[in-house]
């Protein structure tokens, strides 16, 4: 049960103040809502009430108390030029181990990615085989919050529990909205909402189902389970867990064989990564679990499909159809921009994750700029218009669950 029921009223107050400049104080919540579209009209008398400042003061006080916590005493050093404690521009291919990869991958990634500090995971969904993995230290190590790209997992359990239908409007502020746009604009009223209807065990249930909380790869090099919480998160509670992704730890592999799991019809492989060219001839798929939502993947692809063509992922609009989820916020002084993709044209499948860390100019949208630059290269050389893939023999299947 959600034991913080306040959790609507934090996130209506973040809303209203974001644009006033209150996104700096609140450290870890998603500021790409006011940077990449226009905010949903909102009721902004709400905004004098005496009990809504004493509430994000409240907030204000757990966050500062949580990230002293994660200090543990120590203070992070400061990037010059603000108060961020890693830099926006890096390079980030340094100490990458390259001899399994596709190298035409591999280039469109890095010529994408440009000087910006991140990671850009590749992977074919129809195999669960790794093509690239540009800044492998950060694709393989303790995760990142999600951010608003936890809203996909959000939606297929709802979906699953039936809490929603595809036609099923929740209240916003000043409206009702269905699914389609709130994924579409990551509307957070609408998964706080949904996160409470499901309740914190479902959202655990479902969550570890999808991979959170365990390893994505088989036998990677350095590769970390993340976390997922054993408890409903102190600060704004299931609300904030399932609308900002609070206390989660997600890896760019994670969210990548997720990806790929809805590209391809309901699949969660293993990731695999060949360290060298005779491992990726030889290379044989491996599934994880079967997962029941290929009934409910076309009612989330409508949602992800509007990010791109008009909403948060609108950088990423190219030729071809691409479906994606961007997410922006802020860990411990470090801005992070995610966006996690996959291409819907042509006889080449291809997931594309990017993760931004930096200063404020690593956001959502900017991620999802870095995806669709790397699937216009390919297109420009023809990758995706190549021979039809055929998925190949699956071994070590199984169906889901925990």
């Amino acid at each position: 049960m959600n034991r913080h029921p306040a959790v609507l009223r934090v996130v209506a107050v973040y809303s209203l103040l974001a644009p006033l400049g209150w996104g700096a104080s609140l450290s870890k919540h998603p500021v790409h809502h006011r940077i990449a579209h226009r905010p949903t009209t909102l009721n902004r008398s709400a905004a004098g009430s005496a009990g809504l400042v004493k509430t994000v003061a409240q907030v204000k006080k757990t966050k500062t108390a949580v990230s002293a916590r994660r200090k543990e005493g120590a203070t992070p050093a400061v990037i010059a030029g603000g108060p961020w404690t890693e830099p926006t521009y890096a390079d980030s291919t340094a100490g990458d181990q390259i001899d399994g990869e596709d190298l035409t991958i591999r280039r469109a990634a890095v010529e994408a990615l440009g000087p910006y500090n991140g990671s850009v995971v590749a992977v074919d969904p129809n195999t669960g085989r790794v093509l690239t993995m540009v800044n492998q230290k950060i694709a393989t190590g303790s995760g990142f919050q999600p951010c608003s790209t936890i809203k996909v997992s959000v939606a297929l359990a709802g979906l699953s529990e039936k809490i929603i239908q595809p036609a099923t409007r929740l209240r916003v502020p000043g409206m009702r909205i269905d699914l389609t746009y709130a994924l579409a604009h990551s509307n957070n009223y609408y998964f706080a909402t949904l996160g409470q209807k499901l309740g914190f065990e479902k959202v655990t249930y479902y969550s570890h189902l999808f991979g959170y909380g365990e390893k994505a790869g088989l036998n990677i090099p350095g590769e970390q389970p993340g976390r997922f919480p054993s408890a409903i998160p102190r600060n704004g509670g299931v609300g904030m867990l399932t609308s900002f992704g609070e206390e989660i730890e997600q890896t760019p592999l994670q969210l990548a064989a997720l990806m790929s799991a809805i590209a391809n019809g309901g699949i969660l492989y293993y990731l695999q990564y060949p360290r060298n060219q005779e491992e990726a001839r030889a290379f044989v798929p491996r599934v994880k679990r079967r997962l029941e939502i290929a009934n409910l993947i076309p009612v989330i692809k409508p949602g992800m499909r509007g990010a791109v063509e008009f909403g948060t992922a609108h950088r990423a609009r190219e030729d071809g159809d691409i479906a994606g989820k961007t997410g922006t916020c802020s860990e411990n002084h470090t801005h992070l921009g995610w966006f996690g993709s996959f291409n819907e044209s042509g006889n080449h499948k291809l997931v594309v994750v990017v993760l931004l860390t930096g200063g404020r100019p690593a956001i959502g949208p900017l991620a999802a700029g870095i995806a669709g630059d790397m699937y216009r290269r390919l297109s420009e050389s023809n990758y995706f218009a190549g021979t039809p893939v055929t998925p190949p023999t699956l071994l070590a299947s199984q169906v889901c669950c925990r």
